[in-house]
């Protein structure tokens, strides 16, 4: 396995995903690549940390600057509000 083909599979890997064929795979190239291990493990810990759901209050200027960025995106992808 490559490593391109490992970041193609990586979301079933990190979810847990009942893959037998491609985990044996994962774990045959995580071994011996350590660009590929730092990649799944701050992936790991990014879900973690979302599970963990503590909110973080933005800033409230960063939150109208945030608010308006949306939604002047959403204006010129849809038109409409």
């Amino acid at each position: 396995m490559t490593c391109e083909e490992l970041l193609k599979a990586l979301n079933d890997y990190v979810d847990g995903a009942e893959l037998t064929e491609i985990c044996e795979e994962f774990g045959a190239h995580l071994a011996g690549c350590n660009p590929c291990q730092v990649v799944v493990d701050n992936i790991r810990q990014t879900i973690a940390l979302y599970k963990a759901g503590v909110p973080y209050e933005m800033p409230a200027a960063f939150e109208s600057r945030l608010q308006a960025s949306l939604q002047s995106k959403w204006l010129e992808t849809f038109g409409h509000r």
